[in-house]
């Protein structure tokens, strides 16, 4: 055979190959015109979106549905039954949740396998948590007759991703805490600020590996000149946001924000709950409290009244107690943190006026 003939039939497929260029050619046009090079761009791209949302929509109805009747046999058996299960059943389910494409539901879900067996009055705090989750499971299941923040809520509970579609905000806003959670497979960070112009409390999330610290980190103390835009609903524990633009370097100031009592601290928990069942806690800052110990555990109480609010467990348990204790020294200061139906997580405190931003956390 000459060269030139090798050539051409080189320049040929062999006819197996021909006919799977060719079957190919008919799959990819049955994807539709966006996938073909002479497309134009984004011509199938909300469509697509459409028909993938309503597929993910699909699964997790299927997973709610399915977590329904799981829940219906526990409470069918006796919440004794699910001591003696012990854990891998809801890892089990959890996975369930996750091949629906339901990350809320399987933390949800791990949450509460966590919880037979934890102590002295566990079937109650099981009972409790199974009720949540039956409402956030009904909720998604009904969130067409849902008002739109509440239905907005309850997507993001369920794990459906969102974007940060707020205005702007601009505001030189006050880092008041930051700590770390980890679960295993996720560190999760939570970052504190306060708008010292618009009077606003931001929540930023920020996420890395496990074991590996999230990227984003800002100044406790410090106040940013940025641009925030919220998210909808009510979101992970308070007003989520998105950080956007920053237009300075961090600097100090002497805002912090207006502080109130315990008992509006609990009322404000309670309002916010109407909102979010399935809230945890709210950003609240407490103004004028001693903390002072109260049998076992801590409790801030209001120097100029006749309530309190008890720290909770794992408060008790961390270093910033100590930290808080003595920078009261037994006078009234204010504290920022956390309250929820466990009491109250203090993770910032300053002494009256407008002291340094002690971090507790």
């Amino acid at each position: 055979m000459t060269e030139q003939g090798v050539r051409r039939g080189a320049d040929r497929a062999p006819e197996r190959a021909e006919e799977w260029i060719a079957g190919r050619r008919t799959r990819t046009g049955r994807r539709g015109d966006a996938d073909a090079p002479d497309a134009p761009p984004g011509s199938a791209g909300p469509e697509a979106a459409r028909r993938r949302a309503e597929r993910r929509a699909e699964r997790i109805d299927a997973g709610a549905t399915e977590l329904e009747q799981r829940l219906t046999d526990l409470l069918r058996g006796g919440l004794a039954s699910a001591e003696q299960s012990g854990y891998g059943l809801w890892e089990e389910t959890a996975a369930r949740m996750v091949d629906a494409q339901a990350p809320g539901l399987a933390a949800r879900v791990r949450e509460l396998g966590a919880l037979p067996g934890t102590g002295p009055g566990w079937p109650v705090r099981l009972l409790e948590e199974c009720a949540l989750l039956h409402l956030l499971g009904r909720g998604w299941l009904r969130r067409e007759r849902l008002p739109q923040g509440l239905a907005a809520t309850v997507r993001s509970r369920v794990g459906l991703p969102a974007t940060a579609d707020g205005p702007p905000v601009r505001d030189r806003w006050l880092v008041l805490a930051q700590y770390d959670t980890a679960d295993g497979r996720l560190t999760t960070r939570r970052i504190w600020l306060y708008g010292t112009e618009s009077g606003r409390t931001a929540l930023l999330l920020s996420y890395g590996a496990a074991g590996r610290a999230p990227e984003l980190a800002l100044p406790v103390g410090l106040a940013l000149n940025a641009e925030l835009s919220a998210y909808p609903g009510a979101g992970a524990g308070g007003p989520r946001a998105a950080l956007g633009e920053r237009f300075a370097p961090a600097a100090p100031t002497a805002a912090r924000p207006a502080g109130t009592t315990t008992a509006r601290a609990l009322a404000r928990y309670g309002e916010a709950l109407r909102d979010d069942p399935w809230l945890d806690s709210v950003p609240v800052t407490l103004e004028r409290v001693i903390p002072a110990p109260d049998g076992e555990g801590w409790q801030l109480a209001d120097a100029d009244g006749d309530t309190a609010l008890p720290l909770t467990p794992a408060a008790r348990s961390r270093p910033g107690l100590w930290r808080l204790v003595a920078l009261s020294g037994g006078a009234p200061l204010s504290v920022f943190g956390e309250c929820g139906h466990q009491g109250f997580t203090p993770l910032a405190a300053w002494p009256e006026g407008a002291g340094e931003v002690v971090p507790l956390c």
